[in-house]
């Protein structure tokens, strides 16, 4: 039976870690990214030979909700159904709030929160009608106990889980799964500014001695899949025991 996923921010890190093992389970996938277009289409045709899928690629800014809403619309007409909404597509800022850009603030809303209305807003109609549907939402710590230096991330994520729980409890007569990884440091070019020295001393602090991989946070993502949808509205947290 065919089993299809739209991942976003899927060309590196958590979303790429997560296209890979949903193509090794034999799903079809549209995979979306910001900028690095041909990064994604290459892996995306190394994912289709592999696996012997199909694999669909989209690029633009995911705050955008003209794109975001046809892109997806148009990944549902390819692949039939969509089975699994990954959003995983991110970013931050570190910085003090008074030196922060109203249009910074705009933008890490807009990419970490809005995003998933947008998703959701093409994707659900399509889950209702089949009575059958798995949202992840990849949010932070930090959405939950917030983060000196970080507030635009930590308020975006804290509204992740908060729509996380919302929808869930939405979508629950449905038989529709809606569940957040409320992810520590995991090992990503998000952290990648980070000096030798800050990364030992980040590490230290973490009761597992380490930052979380990638692979690490896709293995979840399928544990949650492979649930029960009795298992909906949970934020779960995958960060070493760091909170």
């Amino acid at each position: 039976m065919k089993k299809t996923a739209l991942v976003t921010g899927a060309s590196r890190g958590i979303g790429k870690a997560i296209a890979y093992a949903l193509a090794k389970e034999g799903y079809h996938l549209a995979l979306f990214c910001h900028n690095n277009f041909q990064l994604l289409k290459d892996y995306a045709a190394q994912l289709a030979k592999d696996f012997k899928i199909e694999v669909y690629v989209y690029c633009g800014d995911i705050s955008d909700s003209e794109f975001t809403i046809n892109s997806c619309e148009d990944a549902l007409s390819k692949l039939g159904q969509i089975d699994v909404l990954i959003n995983n597509a991110g970013k931050a800022s570190i910085g003090l709030l008074t030196d922060m850009y109203v249009a910074d603030w705009n933008s890490i809303i807009g990419t970490n929160l809005s995003a998933l209305f947008y998703t959701a807003k093409a994707i659900v109609p399509n889950m209702i009608s089949r009575k059958q549907g798995n949202i992840i939402n990849i949010s932070s710590m930090w959405g939950t106990v917030g983060a000196s230096c970080e507030v635009a991330y930590s308020a975006s994520k804290g509204g992740v889980n908060a729509f996380t729980k919302a929808l869930a409890k939405e979508l629950a007569p449905n038989q529709i799964a809606v569940n957040a990884i409320a992810c520590g440091v995991v090992d990503t070019d998000m952290n990648a500014m980070l000096s030798e020295e800050d990364r030992a001393s980040l590490a230290e602090e973490i009761p597992a001695g380490k930052f979380c991989s990638p692979e690490e946070i896709a293995h979840i993502v399928l544990g949650i899949i492979n649930a029960p949808t009795y298992m909906t509205g949970q934020i779960i947290g995958v960060d070493g025991g760091y909170i």
